[in-house]
């Protein structure tokens, strides 16, 4: 934490913190209690968005009482109707948010602590900031190697490591922010979009232990990985047209081989080697291209039928917000008209 002596907080801003939470109705006021007191401490103003990402305990019923009157300022609830990604509940936030900047990050995963250092290096200039946590959180061999498969494909299509150089944890100005909302998915652009824009961007890592281990669902992570591939770059489309004439030249050759055998060997055996190992070649190929040439359907099929991408079914505001103490405005008693007056009169 940066020491300061004056209590002016070290950065004048207005800052969003974005975090999706689910089922942790448990630790929710910890949570909430310890982001604030950074937060108020560090910026002029500040605003803590919290998404509810559909949790099936009491996580609402807390959020209603940390909003209240008594609970805690500058407090924003969005809660989600269903469960989405990650990705996907982080947008919910971000959209709403109105800070010059806007952070978001995991409290159980990430360190609330490491933000006065990207906020120094916003105030360098800045515009995306990412942090990346050493300790990860402990995850199976089944979704470890998915990951490692996925981040592998996405550097050779992209050449970008989402997992080193876009971690979650992140800092966007109101820049960026803007310029992710042009784009026509931004719920998907949102993920890698910072890392490739050109935007003035530092890569920070830091080492803190995270409050919980706990598994991501697999078969969630994959269907989120292909839909990030399929959806960001053309490079698979253009291994399936490549694939494709490699197929065409290959039969053409392969035809022009069966003329010149018909035309200068006289006692030909069957051929059926030569014929096994072509109709396999093929018929791999051709699966291959219908595998991705289906995801990119698939892919379409769900822009277009799938409707939002999230829905806000209940929506929280805290009773206090420190920016209306500060005006220091008295609301007046209403005054009764001159014509009231002159009839008591």
């Amino acid at each position: 934490m940066i020491g300061h002596d004056s209590s002016t907080p070290p950065f004048p801003m207005l800052l969003s913190v974005v975090c999706v939470l689910r089922n942790q109705a448990k630790h929710l006021e910890e949570l909430v209690c310890e982001v604030s007191s950074q937060l108020a401490s560090l910026v002029t103003d500040y605003e803590f968005i919290v998404v509810d990402n559909a949790s099936e305990d009491d996580s609402m019923r807390v959020l209603k009482r940390l909003t209240s009157e008594s609970g805690y300022p500058n407090l924003q609830v969005y809660a989600l109707t269903k469960a989405v990604d990650d990705s996907t509940a982080c947008w919910a936030g971000i959209e709403n948010a109105l800070g010059d900047f806007v952070a978001v990050l995991d409290p159980l995963v990430d360190d609330i602590r490491f933000l006065p250092t990207m906020l120094e290096r916003a105030a360098d200039g800045a515009d995306v900031v990412f942090a990346r946590n050493q300790q990860k959180p402990q995850q199976g061999f089944a979704y470890r190697i998915a990951s490692s498969i996925f981040n592998l494909l996405y550097r050779l299509f992209n050449g970008v490591d989402l997992s080193k150089e876009a971690p979650s944890y992140r800092l966007l100005s109101r820049r960026v922010v803007n310029f992710i909302l042009r784009h026509p998915q931004p719920v998907i652009s949102y993920r890698y979009l910072p890392a490739t824009s050109g935007f003035a961007r530092v890569n920070l890592e830091y080492s803190a232990a995270p409050r919980t281990q706990f598994n991501k669902k697999l078969s969630q992570s994959i269907e989120q990985g292909i839909r990030l591939i399929f959806s960001t770059t053309r490079t698979p489309m253009r291994m399936v047209t490549s694939l494709s004439l490699f197929g065409a030249v290959a039969n053409l050759l392969y035809s022009i081989y069966v003329v010149l055998i018909g035309i200068f060997k006289r006692d030909v055996a069957p051929g059926w080697i030569s014929l096994s190992l072509q109709q396999s070649g093929m018929f791999f190929l051709l699966s291959l291209v219908l595998l991705v040439l289906g995801e990119y359907i698939l892919n379409m099929v769900r822009l277009n039928n799938e409707g939002p991408p999230y829905h806000v079914s209940q929506e929280l505001t805290s009773a206090r917000l420190t920016r209306k103490e500060r005006l220091n405005v008295e609301e007046a008693e209403p005054q009764p008209s001159n014509r009231l007056q002159d009839a008591r009169l």
